[in-house]
């Protein structure tokens, strides 16, 4: 699948504007001491990078020369990833085989300084993972190697009564849904509610093919796609957007919306009925892939640590323009994030 590549010539969002970049660095310096639990599908992301030159004369495909590998923390692991990329503290939650690549996942995550101990290990399936074969910054073809688990009620009272054990240490908590079978209503209703009761910050990232009823989050974070989908809309133009999040604000009635727009940046609706389309400050999109698990992870960070809703989307939407303009699964640094701030203000 080719990648797109898009030239930004919008003006910088006028909300990193308001922000002064000392208010930015403070909330910044307030990350290392935020910690956050992550609770979804867990998955290794397997990169073959290679140059493809020329047709193979046994079918019109490409042949890819392969130049070298690499592997990363996939789908709700690089919602970790990202969040102990720009200094966070990061927990997570989650299911892996008991095989090779449940391993190696597991270093990944405590190589980048993520806190493991509450995955848990099933021998009724395997770790999954998606291999991608990229030549010259375009992906060729994907491999996903998938064998969900199954949950019974046991085990679903068991994951949460392990959550609800450790609850106090966290500051919040993103229920990550990549619709692999982690995440069920009863998981999500129990720990909305002991997020309420507790008095912490819980957001929530949707998957349109597993429908799960996240009300009461404090924000949910749903592509355009699954928003004209989640809200039964039979039209995709973007100009429906107050009508999108009007219908999915009667089924979330007490959460914030966000609407990420690939290289259009995101938009978001408050629950009070207000709304800000805050254009992307990427310069070129290169691969869009894991830029929500980016969005969610640094604006639950930045809400954790004192910033308004729209102070927390701008960074997010900051740091996910740097994300899409790297190949493959990415992240984003403080430096990164205060560097393309200072540039966007000049």
């Amino acid at each position: 699948m080719k990648h797109t590549v898009a030239k930004n010539r919008a003006k910088p969002p006028s909300g990193i504007k308001s922000i002064p970049i000392e208010k930015l660095k403070r909330f910044l310096g307030r990350f290392p001491k935020r910690r956050v639990l992550v609770v979804g599908d867990l998955m290794l992301d397997h990169f073959i990078w290679g140059d493809a030159t020329h047709i193979s004369p046994e079918a019109p495909i490409p042949v890819v020369k392969v130049v070298s590998e690499s592997l990363m923390p996939g789908a709700a692991a690089n919602v970790v990833n990202n969040i102990c990329a720009m200094g966070g503290q990061a927990s997570m939650f989650g299911i892996i085989g008991k095989d090779h690549s449940g391993k190696k996942l597991i270093q990944l995550l405590q190589n980048e300084g993520a806190d493991t101990s509450l995955i848990m290990t099933t021998q009724n399936g395997s770790t999954m993972v998606k291999t991608r074969v990229i030549a010259q910054k375009q992906h060729i073809v994907r491999f996903d190697r998938e064998m969900l688990p199954q949950h019974d009620g046991r085990r679903q009272k068991r994951i949460l009564t392990a959550i609800e054990k450790s609850i106090d240490d966290f500051d919040a908590v993103i229920l990550e849904d990549y619709g692999k079978g982690v995440l069920t209503q009863f998981l999500v209703d129990g720990i909305i509610e002991l997020c309420h009761q507790q008095g912490k910050i819980v957001t929530a990232d949707p998957k349109i093919d597993h429908y799960l009823d996240f009300s009461g989050a404090t924000l949910i974070t749903p592509n355009f796609s699954e928003a004209v989908k989640l809200s039964d809309m039979r039209s995709n133009d973007r100009g429906f957007l107050p009508e999108i999040a009007r219908r999915l604000h009667k089924k979330w009635p007490h959460s914030e919306l966000l609407i990420t727009l690939g290289d259009r940046g995101m938009y978001l609706a408050r629950k009070n009925g207000s709304a800000t389309h805050i254009p992307t400050v990427a310069r070129e999109v290169f691969d869009v892939a894991g830029a929500g698990d980016t969005v969610i992870a640094i604006c639950t960070l930045a809400l954790a640590s004192g910033a308004s809703i729209l102070e927390a989307a701008t960074i997010a939407n900051v740091a996910a323009g740097i994300v899409v303009g790297k190949v493959g699964t990415a992240t984003a640094t403080q430096q990164e994030l205060i560097e393309t701030v200072k540039e966007m203000r000049q």
